[in-house]
């Protein structure tokens, strides 16, 4: 595992005041914090960092009485809970539980809900300013009944605009949010309707066009040829757009799992790839197979300033990021996770890189990478 001259944890469960929780405005029942993690970053106007948190509140009795229950945002009711016979769900997937009676169709429900809090950091993310607990970005639509999840900011043309997983019944969406100031988000609502869960925008623009990577899931993959050098499953792909509203995604297939990276399986989008000497710098998730979750580990690509589907360097073999026991000992007994790192933001310094990472499903990571780590030709 390699070691970092900042490498910390910035932000956990412990640092987060639920007095200002929209659920508590309406549910009177006891949660706590589940996860204060997957944070989309950027850099102020005045110098400083905001990470938008993903902060999982969840349910401190979810089971009573042989029933277990799940939180939900109505349109018309606000927070409620639906409850659900202990013998007719699966409680396998720590984060989730399957509603036996749609299999064998997988149908979900969620005992904790996730809404965004802005935290302020200093210019070098090493400590918190201010928590914006008035700017707190709560579901409002009925795409958002199960919460908002996993932000990602790219500051695009002297505006910020920020892609959210919205998570519903209606659908598994992207959506898009857009600020002036990088602090106060409007809704602009859906960019992609199907199953997505790491649209992330690129920090500029490429033949007057915005480009995304995006990451399609479904419940079926195919198999690759045995002769191919790919395995099936989740990959990630690229997606152009004229206005940021209306997406195309390309032809051509992406970044996928390689049978040569080893036991990866899933891929997935990580930070906003940003423009640097040698081209766009990418980082992004793979997972490796273990028991339900899986293990998560932050790799890293080089994708060619002009046509970036044509990538100048792929590192899948020797992860950037791990996650870190030693970073969390002190939360030994809430944590419920091991073996995941998912980095989310990604901010330019003069010679390093500050780096964004949820540990854990649980905390927020600042880890400071320098630039030369990146660099195609040393110079």
């Amino acid at each position: 595992m390699r070691i970092f001259t900042v490498d910390k944890i910035i932000l956990s469960p412990y640092d987060i005041d639920l007095s200002y929780s929209p659920l508590r405005k309406q549910l009177d029942v006891k949660t706590y914090v589940l996860g204060a993690f997957n944070p989309g970053m950027t850099k102020l106007p005045d110098g400083n960092l905001m990470i938008m948190v993903r902060i999982a509140e969840a349910l401190q009795h979810p089971v009573n009485e042989a029933k277990i229950s799940a939180i939900r945002w109505d349109k018309k009711k606000g927070y409620v809970l639906d409850d659900y016979k202990l013998d007719q769900v699966d409680t396998s997937d720590p984060r989730k539980f399957i509603i036996k009676d749609f299999l064998p169709n997988p149908v979900f429900a969620l005992t904790s809900s996730s809404w965004l809090l802005p935290v302020e950091l200093s210019a070098n993310g090493s400590e918190i300013i201010r928590i914006h607990y008035d700017k707190i970005i709560a579901p409002q639509k009925g795409y958002q009944e199960y919460g908002v999840e996993d932000a990602r900011i790219s500051y695009i043309k002297g505006k910020y605009y920020m892609t959210t997983c919205s998570v519903s019944s209606e659908r598994h969406s992207t959506t898009l949010y857009t600020s002036d100031d990088g602090l106060n988000y409007q809704l602009e609502g859906i960019i992609l309707d199907h199953q997505n869960k790491d649209m992330i925008l690129f920090e500029g623009v490429i033949d007057n066009k915005y480009m995304a990577l995006t990451r399609p899931l479904g419940s079926s993959y195919f198999a690759t040829s045995p002769h191919s050098i790919f395995n099936p499953g989740p990959s990630i792909n690229l997606a152009q757009s004229p206005d940021l509203l209306h997406w195309k995604p390309l032809d051509e297939p992406f970044i996928r799992p390689q049978k040569k990276s080893g036991q990866i399986l899933k891929l997935g989008g990580g930070t906003p790839p940003i423009l640097t000497p040698d081209g766009w710098l990418v980082l992004f998730h793979g997972v490796e197979k273990k028991e339900e979750v899986g293990i998560y580990r932050t790799y890293w690509a080089i994708l060619d300033k002009i046509n970036p589907q044509k990538i100048l360097h792929l590192e899948m073999k020797i992860p950037l990021l791990e996650a870190n026991p030693g970073l969390t000992s002190e939360f030994r007994e809430i944590i419920y996770l091991e073996d995941v790192v998912f980095t989310t933001g990604i901010v330019k310094m003069e010679d390093y890189y500050i780096i964004a990472s949820g540990e854990l499903d649980l905390c927020t990571r600042i880890t400071h990478i320098p630039k030369s780590d990146f660099r195609l030709n040393p110079r």
